[in-house]
């Protein structure tokens, strides 16, 4: 069971992050919550909105931002983002409007009408980003937002979550970084195996574990020894490799347990 029994509250003008090892829920958790995922149980309200029963309402007042997003080659910056302010129902002026206010706010004036082909991670996760955000959602969901980037482009993506607090958005952010999560997060949950093991401030959660930070806390929280488990159940796992083509032939191949 990907999630189980999870309940908390995320309100505007927060920054609430959610914690986790590798195949903790955290992506599952979030795709529940904005309407890309039916839960089997369970409800998840969206500005009292029942995500499973109004899923296109909820998905007009949600941002989400996955990590595994791509983008189209042939596309500039500027059509992509009108091809998903289409698919949010947004049109004519108020469409070039919300436009270039996302490439103003994400600074992609200067490459607003490049192909993508060729982009850098950081200008890739800006566009990624604009599409998430082309329709003023006054909820923002960001799985892993600063994975992969530079230190610029990581620097830029937290002042413009730092941004969405101040202007009362509610910002939800999952992310393997505990510096980032202390530095950003108002509130924390901490997700192992599906199951919620705390919620708290970085500062609560550090005091009520003795520790000296957040990073301490997570490890006393959910535990090294299962934290050390997950690591090996990862390594044990079979990785399957592409298909490739040598002389004449297709080839696959499969790594045996490290």
């Amino acid at each position: 069971m990907a999630v189980d029994g999870v309940s908390l509250t995320c309100r505007d003008g927060e920054v609430f992050g959610l914690l986790g090892p590798n195949g903790a829920g955290k992506t599952t958790l979030l795709r529940l919550i904005a309407s890309v995922l039916e839960p089997t149980a369970g409800v998840a309200l969206v500005d009292g909105l029942n995500a499973r029963k109004e899923s296109g309402r909820v998905r007009a007042c949600v941002g989400l931002l996955v990590e595994s997003a791509g983008l189209y080659d042939r596309f500039t910056p500027r059509e992509h983002l009108r091809f998903y302010g289409h698919l949010h129902g947004l049109d004519g002026v108020r469409l070039q409007e919300r436009v270039n206010a996302v490439l103003e706010m994400l600074e992609m004036a200067d490459f607003a009408d490049r192909r993508a082909e060729g982009f850098s991670a950081g200008m890739g996760r800006r566009v990624v980003l604009g599409q998430a955000l082309v329709h003023d959602p006054p909820n923002v969901i960001l799985d892993e937002p600063t994975a992969g980037l530079d230190v610029m482009s990581t620097r830029n993506v937290r002042a413009l979550i730092a941004r969405f607090r101040e202007e009362g958005r509610c910002v939800l952010v999952s992310t393997h970084l505990m510096d980032e999560a202390q530095r950003l997060c108002d509130r924390v949950a901490i997700i192992h195996k599906g199951r919620l093991q705390a919620v708290g401030t970085p500062t609560d959660l550090a005091v009520q574990t003795g520790a000296s930070n957040l990073e301490e806390a997570f490890v006393r929280i959910v535990g090294e020894e299962r934290l050390r488990t997950d690591l090996w159940e990862q390594r044990r796992e079979p990785r399957w490799y592409q298909f490739w083509r040598r002389g004449g032939r297709n080839l696959s191949r499969r790594r045996p347990d490290a």
